[in-house]
């Protein structure tokens, strides 16, 4: 061989790519996505919550009041949309996590102390705080148990529930004159759904339905009825069902608490 072959195939062999570098080339960057629909009903309900917190401290409680409903009502969209189109993701969690504590924790907070609590100082800033503070400490729990949980069952009453038990107060009596009674009341009302939430209480869930099913007739029939009801006077229906539902559990509590003291004296 000679002298030009030999360097002929050194600079062909030069050339030719390193089946070992390419092994350690790195390889380009994935960008990673979120989905679109869930996590846009998600932003409506945080946008709803924070005009609560602003409309509450401008006193506009009916205003700041329904837009707590208002964001009860994307909330249950976004999961429920998930759910249906198969976009639930680990980021839809946390932000829907972090949406809730605004627009069902800090948010109903701040209107009824901004409504009725200010007027009992020291005791109407504990009863926001107790409300604010079990608001937090529910997801924090909900989030840590949300695989291991009996999901037909919520353990300690939902945020959106709390919230709308307090918003649906404010909303009853926006326009009304502040007086020492009313705002014990709320004061009561505002830590009794706080204490609720981080209370060891099974509530049903109703993630159970099928909504792609087929349902009976007089089933769509009575959804349409409480459409009418809620219509009537939908401040005082709406509280009236969310302290029904709140108080469900606890009375039931109390009822096998009873029957046990019975059987024991009988």
């Amino acid at each position: 061989m000679t002298d030009k072959d030999t360097q002929h195939s050194e600079e062909s062999h030069a050339q030719q790519p390193s089946d070992t570098a390419g092994e350690h080339a790195p390889e380009p960057a994935r960008r990673k996505g979120i989905y679109l629909l869930p996590n846009l009903f998600t932003t409506a309900a945080l946008f709803a919550g924070f005009y609560a917190i602003l409309a509450g401290m401008d006193g506009k409680f009916e205003a700041a009041a329904i837009a707590i409903f208002v964001a009860m009502i994307f909330d249950g969209l976004d999961g429920s949309v998930a759910r249906l189109t198969h976009t639930s993701s680990e980021f839809g969690v946390q932000y829907d996590s972090l949406s809730d504590m605004v627009s069902f924790g800090i948010a109903p907070a701040v209107v009824a102390f901004s409504w009725m609590l200010n007027e009992l100082g020291r005791i109407g800033w504990a009863a926001a705080f107790i409300y604010a503070s079990c608001a937090a400490l529910r997801l924090a729990r909900f989030n840590t148990q949300v695989d291991v949980v009996d999901k037909r069952f919520f353990i300690g009453i939902a945020s959106p529930t709390a919230a709308a038990l307090v918003a649906g107060l404010v909303w009853s009596g926006y326009d009304a004159e502040p007086t020492s009674h009313l705002a014990a009341l709320a004061a009561l009302v505002t830590a009794l759904a706080g204490l609720l939430m981080v209370s060891n209480m099974r509530y049903p869930s109703f993630k159970g339905l099928d909504l792609k099913g087929k349902v009976p007739f007089v089933v769509l029939l009575g959804i349409a009825m409480a459409f009418v009801i809620i219509t009537i006077d939908p401040p005082r229906i709406l509280f009236l069902m969310a302290l029904t539902y709140s108080l469900s559990a606890p009375a039931q509590w109390l009822w096998r608490k009873l029957k046990s003291i019975r059987h024991k004296t009988a």
